[in-house]
C-alpha cells in the first residue's frame, strides 16, 4: 500500500477545494453563469470519461464483466439513495430573492453544507480508491472532484455571508462541508485496508465508477445547464473539453 499516503493527501486536497469556492463567494459573491456552466461541465466530462474508460475497464479486467457491472450499478444505487435522502442545492440553481431574511439565508447555507458534507463522503472514497490503484488516476479524479467542489463551497459561503456578514462563519461552514471527503478516505482506509486484494479493489473501482457517473449525470450536468438559458452551450463545451483533456492525459500515461 505504497500509495496510501498520497491517496489520503489527494483526497484531502480535493475535499478542501470547497474553501476555494468559499473565497470566491466572499470576494465576488456570484461568478458568471458561463464560467460556472463551463467549469461544472468540464468536471462532469472528466469524471464520465475516466469512469467508463479507466475505472470500469480496470474492474472488468480484474473481476470479470458481470461482477464489474454489478458493482457499477450498486455504486449508482448507493449514491441515488444518498441523494434522495439528503439532497443539496447550489447557489444560482434557484435564485434567492433579496427579501430573504437573514435567518432564512443562514438556514439555507447550513442545510447546503450538511448535504454537501454527506455527498462528499463517497467522493472521498472515489479519490482514495483511484489513487490506490494508480497515482496518476487518483490525481485525475482528485482534480475533477476539486473542480466540482469549488461551486459547492460557493453555495455554502454565499448565503451564510449574506445572512451574517461574517467572513469567518461563511468560511468555516464551507471548510467543514469539505472535510467529510478526507474523512471518507480515512474511514475507507481503516475499514478496507485489512481486506484489500486485487478482487476487492476491482469491485471498489467499479462501484466508484457508478458513483461518479451518477454524480455527473444526476447532479453536475443538470446544475451546469441551470446556469443560463436553453441557448447556452458552455456546459456541453465544458464536457467535451473535459473529456478531451482526460483522454489526452490517459494516453500520455500509457
Amino acid at each position: 500500500m505504497e500509495n496510501l499516503g498520497i491517496a489520503l493527501l489527494l483526497t484531502a486536497g480535493a475535499g478542501l477545494a470547497t474553501t476555494i469556492g468559499s473565497l470566491i463567494g466572499l470576494a465576488v459573491r456570484k461568478p458568471g453563469p458561463k464560467f460556472m456552466g463551463f467549469t461544472l461541465g468540464f468536471s462532469a466530462g472528466v469524471m464520465i470519461l475516466v469512469s467508463f474508460v479507466e475505472l470500469l475497464q480496470s474492474s472488468i479486467e480484474s473481476i470479470g464483466f458481470l461482477s464489474a457491472h454489478l458493482a457499477f450499478f450498486f455504486g449508482m444505487i448507493c449514491f441515488f439513495l444518498i441523494d434522495t435522502l439528503i439532497p443539496h442545492d447550489y447557489i444560482g440553481q434557484h435564485d434567492h430573492s433579496k427579501s430573504d431574511s437573514g435567518t432564512g439565508l443562514m438556514r439555507t447555507g447550513m442545510l447546503i453544507a450538511l448535504g454537501i458534507g454527506v455527498h462528499n463522503f463517497p467522493e472521498g472514497l472515489a479519490t482514495f480508491a483511484g489513487a490506490l490503484e494508480d497515482v496518476h488516476l487518483g490525481i485525475a479524479i482528485a482534480v475533477a472532484i476539486a473542480i466540482h467542489n469549488i461551486p459547492e463551497g460557493l453555495a455554502v459561503s454565499a448565503p451564510i455571508y449574506a445572512a451574517t456578514g461574517s467572513r469567518k462563519k461563511a468560511f468555516l461552514w464551507s471548510f467543514l462541508s469539505g472535510v467529510s471527503e478526507p474523512i471518507g478516505a480515512g474511514v475507507a482506509a481503516i475499514v478496507l485496508l485489512p481486506f484489500l486484494t486485487s478482487s476487492v479493489i476491482g469491485w471498489l473501482l467499479a462501484a466508484v465508477a457508478g458513483i461518479m457517473i451518477t454524480i455527473s449525470l444526476d447532479e453536475i450536468v443538470p446544475v451546469a445547464k441551470s446556469f443560463g438559458d436553453e441557448h447556452t452551450h458552455t456546459p456541453i463545451l465544458g464536457i467535451i473539453t473535459g473529456m478531451i483533456v482526460m483522454a489526452f492525459s490517459l494516453w500520455m500515461l500509457k
